[in-house]
C-alpha cells in the first residue's frame, strides 16, 4: 500500500513510522529542515527506552510521488489551506484521505448534521477551497488520543496514549474504513471504529478548546491551570456554552465539565500542543478549535459570552507575537 504523510510533526511522524515499519510504502511531504533530517535518517521515534528509525521517501512536492492509496493529513489547522492548494497530485479517484487533526474539521457537517448537513463552516473553510481540494468522499476523519512531541526534525518522541478512532463523516461501516482500521492496528495502534466520528471531534474538542488557548495565554501546563478554581471555573462555563451547542446539533454530551477535568488530572502535568505552538513561535490552532465554537453557536443561537472572552483573549495574546 502506498501511504503518504503529509505533515511529518509529531502525530504524523509518528503514524508514519509505525506504517512504515509493518510494511506499507510510506512518503512524506516535507521541507526544509525536516526534509533533509527524513532524507539523512528516515523518521525516527523515540518510545520508552528504544529508538525506532524507518526509511521513507521524502519530497519536497506532492507530484514527485504519485497517487496514493492513503494520505494522512496531520498537519495543524492553520496550514490546511495550503494543503489544500498542494495536495492534489496525491489523490487519485480511489485515494482515502485520514484526517489526524484537532479541532471541527472542514467536513464537520458532511454525511451528518440534519438540519445543518452539508453547512460549510468559515472558520475552518472560508472559501471553501479545502472542500473543493478534498471532497468528503475522499475522507476518514480520525481523533487521536496520544501525546508525541519532537525532540528534532522527523524525531517523534512518544510520551503516552496509543489510540486512533476512525470513521466515514457518513458513519457507514465501509469496507475501507474496516480495511484501514486493520492497517493501523497491524502496525501497532489501537484502532477503534467509530459509529460518528464528529461526536468523538466534538467530545475530544470539549477539552481542548479550553485548556489549550489557556495554556497559551498562561504557559501552565494542565495541572496548574486545573489547580486553580477560579480558572477551571471559568472553562467549565466555556464547556457548558458548548456542551448546549453540541445538543442543538445532535452531539450531545451527558457528562459535567468536572468530569472532564477529573480525567485531564490523570494525565499529570503535560504541555498542551497550543502551548509548545507558542513557545516554537507557531501559527496557533485558535479557529478550529475555539473561533468555530462561536461560530456555531451563532449558527444554533446559543449566546456564547464565556466562549467569546476566551477567544478574545486567546486570539490577542497570539496576534502580538506574530502567531495569528
Amino acid at each position: 500500500m502506498k501511504v503518504c504523510i503529509y505533515g511529518a510533526g509529531a502525530i504524523g511522524g509518528w503514524v508514519g513510522l509505525k506504517l512504515a515499519r509493518a510494511g506499507a510504502q510510506v512518503s512524506v511531504v516535507a521541507r526544509g529542515a525536516t526534509l533533509d533530517a527524513l532524507q539523512l535518517h528516515g523518521l525516527r521515534l523515540q518510545e520508552g527506552s528504544q529508538v525506532l528509525t524507518a526509511p521513507v521517501r521524502s519530497a519536497e512536492q506532492p507530484a514527485e510521488l504519485g497517487v496514493q492509496d492513503l494520505v494522512v493529513v496531520a498537519v495543524k489547522a492553520p496550514a490546511m489551506a495550503q494543503v489544500a492548494q498542494a495536495i492534489g497530485p496525491l489523490l487519485g479517484p480511489a485515494t482515502v484521505v485520514l484526517t489526524a487533526m484537532n479541532g471541527v474539521p472542514w467536513w464537520f457537517f458532511e454525511g451528518f448534521g440534519g438540519a445543518y448537513a452539508g453547512t460549510r463552516l468559515k472558520s475552518v473553510d472560508p472559501d471553501g477551497a479545502i472542500a473543493r481540494a478534498v471532497p468528503a468522499h475522499h475522507v476518514i476523519g480520525c481523533v487521536v488520543h496520544a501525546s508525541c512531541s519532537l525532540r528534532g526534525p522527523g524525531f517523534v518522541q512518544h510520551h503516552f496514549g496509543n489510540k486512533l478512532i476512525i470513521g466515514e463523516p457518513s458513519g457507514r461501516q465501509t469496507e475501507r474504513v474496516q480495511a484501514l482500521a486493520a492497517l493501523l492496528q497491524q502496525a501497532g495502534h489501537e484502532a477503534a471504529l467509530s459509529e460518528q466520528i464528529q461526536k468523538d471531534a466534538w467530545y475530544k474538542l470539549w477539552g481542548n478548546m479550553t485548556v489549550n488557548p489557556v495554556s497559551a495565554i498562561t504557559g501552565a501546563t494542565t495541572d496548574l491551570i486545573l489547580g486553580d478554581g477560579l480558572v477551571r471555573d471559568f472553562i467549565s462555563r466555556v464547556m457548558l456554552e458548548a456542551r448546549e451547542i453540541g445538543a442543538r446539533i445532535d452531539i450531545p454530551i451527558a457528562q459535567q465539565p468536572e468530569d472532564r477535568h477529573q480525567v485531564t488530572r490523570k494525565l499529570g502535568a503535560f504541555k498542551t500542543s497550543m502551548l509548545q505552538d507558542v513557545e516554537a513561535g507557531k501559527p496557533v490552532e485558535l479557529d478550529a478549535l475555539v473561533t468555530v465554537v462561536r461560530e456555531l453557536g451563532e449558527l444554533t443561537g446559543v449566546a456564547t459570552p464565556f466562549t467569546d472572552a476566551l477567544l478574545g483573549l486567546s486570539r490577542l495574546h497570539a496576534r502580538v507575537r506574530g502567531l495569528y
